[in-house]
C-alpha cells in the first residue's frame, strides 16, 4: 500500500517536510594559487579550468511535455556546467522503449544514464549499477529489487483514471460522476446516444493499451492477490481462470462498444487533440496527459476520476516501483563520468528545477524535500485518490519485480493479442489459451 498519505493544502501540493540534505556539492569554480609561485603573474589569482567530461542520458519520450522538461534540465544544466556536454539520446521511435533501450545496447551505445523501467532486467544482465550511496538521502521512498536501490525515482507512481470533457458530459444529460462499474458503462451508452465517440485510444502506440487492460487486470486479480505474477511462472494460476476471463471479457467488450472505431491507427499523442477537438468524450490515461490538453486548448475544461470497479471499489495503480534513473555499468568504471552524472541527478532534483519538471508532468514528488506547487483541479483530484486509505493501490503486469516480474516480452506480446482479439473478435478463452503457452515459453527460453 502507498507508505504515506498526501495533505491537501487548498491547491498546494506538499510531499514532505524533510529538508534536503544531499544538494549541490562539487567544486567551486576556481581556487587561488600562491602568490609567491613563479609565473603567478604578480600574485593575480588564477582559476582551475574544470576537466571537461561528457556523458549519454537516455529516456522514454513517448510524453512530450515530460520529454520537454527533461530536456530544459539538461540545457539549463549544461549552461551552468560549460565543461559537462549530455549527448541526448531520448527515444525518437514508436517501438517500445524496452525494444529501444535493447536496440542501443545491440550498437553500443547504451546511455550513461538511463530512464529504467526494466530495472531487474538490466540489473541481471549487467548493465546497471546500484545508485551511488551519496544521493539515496535524496528520496522518501526507493524500492529494492534483491535487497538493492538501483533508481532515483522520477516521481512516485500516478493513478491512471477517466479524463472526461465536462462539455460533452453535460450535453449527454451525465450529472453524476459514476459509483460503480454498471453506473460507468451506462455514461458511455448515453454519450454515444449523444453521437459522440465515448473514448479514445491511443493504440498505435503499444504502450497505450496497458491502461485499460491494466485496469481490468487490476479489480479482477491483483488486489486480491497481488502474487499472481510468480504463481502464473510456477503454473499454480492460468489465463485461463475465471477472473481473468472476466477481465480480459469487459476490455473487449468495452473496445467493441465504446472506442473509437480509429483506435489502432491513433498515436497516443493524438488523444489530447480528440478531447478537445469534441471527436471523443473520455481518455483513460494519467496526469501527464493534463498538460498536454492545458497545451492544445487552454480554454477546455475537463475532469479526472477513477473508475469503479462493479463493487464501488476503487482500484488503481499507485505502489511504488522500481524504476527512475540509472546508472549504467560501464559510465561507472569512468570516475569522471560518475561525478559528472551525479552532479546532474543532484541538479536535477534540487527545488527550483525539480519544480518545474513536477509542474510540467503533473508528477508526484519522490524526494524528500518539502516541494511546492499550485496543483491544477485535476492534480488535486489525483492527490485526494492516493490519500484516499479506502482506495487500493498496486501494479501493472509488467511493473512487478523479484518473483512477480514476468518474461520482459511478454507484456508486448499480451498487448498485441488482445489488441488482435478485439479486431478479429476472437474467443476470450482461446485466446488466454494462447498466452498460456506463450507465457510458458519465454520462462523457459529466459532460463536457459
Amino acid at each position: 500500500m502507498f507508505r504515506k498519505p498526501w495533505i491537501k493544502l487548498s491547491a498546494i501540493v506538499l510531499a514532505a517536510s524533510i529538508t534536503l540534505t544531499a544538494c549541490g556539492g562539487g567544486n567551486s569554480g576556481g581556487n587561488t594559487v600562491d602568490k609567491s609561485a613563479p609565473g603567478n603573474n604578480g600574485g593575480a589569482v588564477q582559476e582551475e579550468t574544470k576537466k571537461e567530461v561528457s556523458f549519454t542520458i537516455g529516456y522514454a519520450s513517448g510524453d512530450p511535455a515530460g520529454k520537454k522538461a527533461i530536456s530544459d534540465v539538461i540545457t539549463k544544466f549544461m549552461e551552468e556546467n560549460p565543461n559537462i556536454k549530455i549527448k541526448d539520446l531520448s527515444e525518437t521511435t514508436s517501438s517500445a522503449y524496452l525494444d529501444w533501450l535493447k536496440t542501443k545496447d545491440a550498437v553500443g551505445e547504451f546511455p550513461d544514464l538511463v530512464e529504467m523501467r526494466d530495472t531487474e532486467l538490466f540489473a541481471n544482465a549487467g548493465k546497471i549499477v546500484e545508485l551511488p550511496t551519496d544521493l539515496r538521502d535524496l528520496f522518501s521512498t526507493l524500492p529494492e529489487v534483491d535487497g538493492k536501490v538501483y533508481n532515483a525515482p522520477l516521481t512516485m507512481t500516478s493513478p491512471w483514471g477517466i479524463i472526461y470533457s465536462k462539455k460533452a458530459y453535460e450535453e449527454a444529460g451525465v450529472t453524476e460522476l459514476p459509483k460503480n462499474w454498471d453506473e460507468f458503462i451506462a455514461i458511455q451508452e448515453k454519450l454515444k446516444g449523444n453521437g459522440i465517440s465515448p473514448l479514445v485510444v491511443g493504440g498505435k502506440d503499444i504502450f497505450h493499451m496497458g491502461f485499460w487492460v491494466n485496469k481490468f487486470l487490476i479489480d479482477q486479480i491483483y488486489v486480491k492477490d497481488p502474487d499472481w505474477n510468480s504463481k502464473r511462472t510456477a503454473k499454480e494460476v492460468s489465463f485461463t481462470d475465471p477472473n481473468v476471463v472476466q477481465a480480459v471479457t469487459d476490455y473487449k467488450e468495452l473496445f467493441q462498444n465504446y472506442v473509437d472505431k480509429g483506435w489502432l491507427s491513433t498515436g497516443d499523442n493524438q488523444t489530447a487533440s480528440f478531447l478537445v477537438t469534441g471527436k471523443a468524450a473520455q481518455l483513460y490515461s494519467g496526469p501527464w496527459m493534463f498538460t498536454q490538453i492545458a497545451e492544445a486548448d487552454p480554454n477546455f475544461e475537463f475532469g479526472f476520476y477513477a473508475v469503479p470497479d462493479r463493487e464501488g471499489k476503487v482500484n488503481v495503480v499507485g505502489l511504488p516501483t522500481a524504476g527512475g534513473w540509472s546508472l549504467s555499468t560501464e559510465a561507472s568504471k569512468d570516475q569522471d563520468k560518475t561525478e559528472a552524472i551525479k552532479e546532474f541527478i543532484r541538479y536535477f532534483y534540487k527545488a527550483e528545477n525539480y519544480t518545474k519538471y513536477l509542474e510540467t508532468t503533473n508528477g508526484i514528488p519522490s524526494t524528500k524535500e518539502n516541494i511546492k506547487y499550485n496543483a491544477t483541479e485535476q492534480m488535486q483530484t489525483v492527490l485526494d485518490i492516493m490519500a484516499d486509505a479506502n482506495v487500493t493501490k498496486s501494479l501493472a503486469i509488467n511493473n512487478w519485480w523479484g518473483k512477480n516480474l514476468i518474461p520482459p516480452q511478454f507484456r508486448n506480446w499480451y498487448y498485441k493479442q488482445l489488441q488482435e482479439l478485439v479486431v478479429k473478435d476472437g474467443d476470450v478463452l482461446e485466446y488466454m489459451k494462447q498466452a498460456d503457452k506463450e507465457y510458458d515459453n519465454q520462462v523457459k527460453a529466459n532460463s536457459m
